[in-house]
């Protein structure tokens, strides 16, 4: 059952019971009614209460259900509420630690409200990409004052349920219950109570919605939110749809809020926001390990390397609370790192974001050694040296030796072979990828490389601590880059190629940023230092001979170019500034570079820049997909927008891809192939979108 009916004396308690959060799914609802019903027919039942099992009241719509026939089955939300404003006995909602989306919408249709302590209460449908959808633009305004309302509902945060009962005025909380422990027992009191009383029973559609300020108000609103709101629509349709509780009846303002929320569901950004939703959540599930697979205890952690990954790395375990032991070779390097940490939690601090007791509480979780002898308690062993295989030999095998049994060996290569690094310790099977990116303590990406005897324990562990860390983990399989590294190298020899098509490094990242890239490749490259990917490309020289690069970025590096830690890239760099000056020196070299090649530069067009660069990222994709490096496409979408900077409303890669059309984009990478100058081999789509085009389908 996942709405229980149980009688307590005179009084009915319907009880939400469909877990984690209580989602509204079809049974949940249709049990709401059907104990509303048996209540109402029950002349012993004087008064009903509504709450929720376990650790919520109700997170709102059932996830399972997204985009199913039974999310909209009868009775549906709006059905619900309905039936609980009918009910001629008083009906209480017991409100406690979750009240969200639909959850705070069910308890706005019932007559009162008696909340716990600590809850957490918000409207977070703008996140989707659309606004409440069951009165919540209606009601909110009504109880809370449209102010209060529409930041609420606008922001889609939570607020405490304590903060909402101090507020002057408010009428959404008759009660405030001792504890989420009391709440129940507090609200069948209160419930008995008004049963007593009699009289008209209080709906909260008939309380006044006004401001006094009226359109100036909502002038200046729209003004606020379409200035912070670029890119996504819901926002101003919020406001839009509390201003219409202003200025229409409560029927009629209904009516508007279903029509702006049906109109915002067909919205290719309310897509992509439903996507990530979906597919941040499938990423902590990995197809051959079970939920319920034993995890190890990680109460300490040691990170090798006192650097800019060591530091970044350390301070995710400080701020979680797990005690870091931060090891280097020599001392100076060690004073480095942990006055570097200690310089970040202080900027924190001088932002209000941080807490002074806070920080000297980080701090004191943080110790430090020169040997490696002081990391054999160690839960979990991190290391974040010099990418290059012979240096992590050396930290494997002296890991092997100290690191004590079932302790978790990890590496935060970008590129490597995990399973050559795990073939350096007489326990493979405690070998793992952690692959941070940088700032390791502000991205949110950790790409979790699984080698070929990784335990599956390890794996479940190290997922669940990327949740407690606060990153979204993404698993990925062994390959060279793994699935971002991998997808960006095609990504960038793109790039080089439209340069020597006649394209300027300016062009190409105006073009990509104004698709919504966070940072064009070339402002990308010179930010991570252009002699990394100088790098990958005389290693690649050796490996695969067939991969064809343009020679304009080995160029620049030949002249010592490697971006804004030496002043000069693509781009030029005032001392101390990181703003991008288009370069005279750069153009000429280019210019230079297509006369030795013979080529005559030709106008490229934005739309192609973008198809030829985003497109690239999606047929590796594919790629990966069909050699199972990622297991679904959601997951590599995650990684390009938590990673890589892709725009979040345009949902990652995969997920765009599939809104153009594969079959469009298929036949735009024959199109490429066509091309004398790119690589024809790599733009013949990869069979799986060839496929999944042919057949008229999508990634998802």
């Amino acid at each position: 059952m996942t709405a229980e009916y149980k009688v307590h004396g005179d009084v009915a308690v319907i009880t939400l019971n469909n877990p984690p959060v209580n989602g509204l799914g079809h049974a949940t609802r249709l049990g709401i009614t059907e104990g509303l019903a048996k209540a109402q027919a029950d002349a012993a039942v004087k008064a009903v209460v509504v709450t929720g099992a376990g650790k919520a009241f109700s997170g709102g719509a059932d996830i399972k259900e997204f985009g199913s026939p039974k999310a909209l089955a009868e009775p549906n939300l709006l059905s619900v509420i309905l039936a609980l404003e009918a009910t001629t006995k008083p009906v209480v909602a017991a409100i406690h630690t979750v009240c969200m989306g639909g959850g705070l919408e069910l308890a706005l249709g019932c007559h009162y409200r008696v909340a716990a302590p600590g809850t957490n209460v918000a409207l977070p449908e703008v996140k989707l990409g659309l606004i409440p959808g069951a009165g919540g633009t209606q009601r909110l305004p009504r109880v809370l004052g449209v102010e209060t309302a529409l930041n609420m509902i606008v922001s889609g945060e939570p607020v405490k349920s304590e903060l909402l009962a101090s507020l002057p005025g408010q009428k959404l909380f008759d009660k405030m219950a001792a504890s989420a422990e009391t709440v129940l027992e507090e609200a069948i009191g209160f419930a008995k109570d008004v049963a007593g009383k009699g009289g008209d029973l209080p709906l909260v559609r008939n309380l006044p919605c006004k401001h006094p300020q009226g359109d100036a108000y909502f002038r200046f609103a729209k003004n606020m939110v379409g200035g912070m709101s670029k890119n996504f629509p819901a926002p101003l349709k919020c406001v839009d749809a509390v201003q219409a509780a202003t200025k229409m009846k409560f029927d009629d303002g209904m009516a508007e809020e279903r029509r702006v929320f049906t109109a915002l569901m067909f919205t290719p950004e309310s897509a992509a926001l439903r996507h990530l939703f979906m597919a941040e959540r499938a990423a902590s599930k990995i197809p051959d390990v079970p939920e319920d697979t034993p995890k190890r205890e990680i109460k300490t952690v040691g990170v090798i390397g006192a650097g800019t990954m060591g530091g970044g790395i350390s301070m995710n375990f400080l701020n979680a609370g797990i005690p870091v032991k931060m090891l280097e070779m020599k001392q100076e390097a060690l004073d480095r790192g942990v006055a570097t940490i200690k310089k970040n939690y202080e900027a924190q601090v001088k932002k209000g974001k941080l807490k002074q007791d806070k920080l000297d509480q980080r701090m004191s979780l943080l110790s430090t050694t020169l040997s490696y002898d002081d990391l054999k308690d160690c839960d979990l062993i991190i290391e974040a040296v010099f990418e290059e295989m012979g240096v992590k030999e050396q930290v494997f095998k002296k890991l092997d030796e100290v690191a004590k049994p079932g302790a978790i060996l990890a590496s935060n290569t970008s590129t490597l072979d995990v399973n050559k690094i795990a073939s350096f310790t007489k326990r493979p099977q405690d070998v793992v990828g952690m692959h941070f990116f940088s700032p390791a303590n502000v991205m949110k990406l950790l790409e979790v490389v699984r080698g070929e005897k990784t335990g599956k324990d390890v794996l479940a562990t190290v997922m669940a601590l990327g949740k407690k860390i606060k990153k979204t983990a993404v698993v990925s399989g062994v390959c060279d880059g793994f699935i971002g590294n991998r997808m960006i190298e095609q990504y960038s020899r793109q790039a080089g190629f439209l340069l020597d098509e006649g394209a300027t490094p300016q062009q190409v990242d105006k073009a990509v940023e104004k698709f919504g890239f966070a940072m064009g490749p070339f402002r990308m490259g010179d930010l991570a230092g252009n002699d990394i990917g100088w790098a990958i490309r005389k290693r690649r020289a050796t490996e695969r001979a067939d991969m064809k690069y343009s020679r304009t970025a080995d160029k620049l590096c030949e002249l010592g170019r490697f971006g804004q830690k030496t002043g000069a890239g693509w781009y030029d760099y005032a001392a101390g500034k990181r703003d991008a000056i288009p370069s005279k020196l750069v153009e000429d070299m280019i210019v230079e570079h297509r006369k030795e090649l013979g080529i005559t530069p030709r106008k490229i067009s934005d739309e192609e820049i973008v198809q030829r660069l985003v497109f690239a990222l999606v047929n590796e994709g594919a790629h990966i997909l069909e050699d199972g490096t990622a297991s679904k496409a959601g997951d590599i979408d995650m990684v390009y927008l938590t990673g890589y900077g892709f725009p979040i409303w345009r949902g990652g890669p995969m997920h765009y891809a599939s809104q153009v059309g594969l079959y469009n984009v298929a036949a735009t990478m024959r199109r490429f192939a066509l091309n004398p100058r790119d690589d024809a081999a790599f733009w013949q789509p990869a069979p799986l979108l060839a496929r999944l085009a042919a057949e008229g389908k999508s990634f998802s």
